[in-house]
């Protein structure tokens, strides 16, 4: 059943590669309704859960909410060491580097993987959880797959290139989701990884996905769109509860 959810996250980061070919005047749309949806999630169903999971503090700090800031952190120390590397390579943008580029799209699919893994993970806290984190996941990976195409082929690199980590993208979630049923996680380090998983979610959605939304078309539609995704998911998780 991981797997089967994962296909969602799959044909989705699919479908933002397919747009990255064909830009609209939209798209600030979608990526304004993913985020509230990310945003939902974290907030309304993730961290929740995560803190009735985990149970246990650590000096005196839930283990989830201390873990929720290191996964923000961790996204934030990964975007900053990759944002390093195009420095040291230049930011004039006549001279692209095409490793810059594979690099970047490199890590966004060990991202797609650990979607795919969390989706895993929370099926095994339950059903109702795992459609709250797949909602996120296929969200998000819309993005995924519009980034990891335009970012490829940003930094010069040839259109099959492109293609092809758009590829490993998509296949990346089936990956992760498949890994977790060789295991079954206690229910307190499953709380522990959740909490982490929101943080790397939150960061995505505050740092990338909303200010990208955002920048070109600042909207009253856009906001709109935002605040639909979060009410949304507190629609999903009121008739889940």
């Amino acid at each position: 059943m991981p797997v089967v959810i994962a296909l969602g996250a799959f044909l989705m980061t699919l479908a933002g590669g397919w747009v990255a070919h064909r830009v609209t005047d939209r798209r600030h749309l979608v990526l304004g309704l993913a985020g509230g949806l990310m945003l939902g999630v974290v907030g309304l169903d993730l961290l929740p859960e995560a803190l009735e999971a985990a149970g246990t503090e650590v000096h005196g700090v839930p283990a989830a909410l201390l873990c929720f800031v290191l996964g923000f952190l961790a996204a934030h120390a990964v975007e900053r060491l990759l944002a390093v590397r195009k420095a040291a390579h230049g930011m004039d943008p006549d001279e692209r580097v095409p490793q810059v580029g594979l690099t970047a799209a490199a890590a966004m699919v060990v991202h797609s993987f650990m979607d795919g893994f969390a989706i895993g993970l929370a099926y095994q806290v339950g059903r109702e959880m795992a459609v709250a984190v797949a909602l996120a996941v296929i969200a998000h990976d819309f993005a995924d797959g519009f980034n990891t195409y335009t970012i490829t082929s940003l930094y010069g690199n040839a259109r099959n290139r492109a293609l092809t980590m758009l590829g490993a993208d998509a296949l990346a979630p089936l990956a992760g989701a498949a890994a977790t049923l060789l295991f079954t996680l206690p229910e307190q380090w499953l709380g522990v990884y959740l909490g982490f998983f929101g943080g790397v979610l939150l960061y995505l959605a505050t740092s990338d996905i909303l200010p990208e939304a955002h920048h070109d078309h600042p909207a009253l539609s856009t906001l709109l769109c935002t605040v639909a995704g979060v009410g949304f998911i507190w629609l999903v998780v009121g008739l889940a509860g």
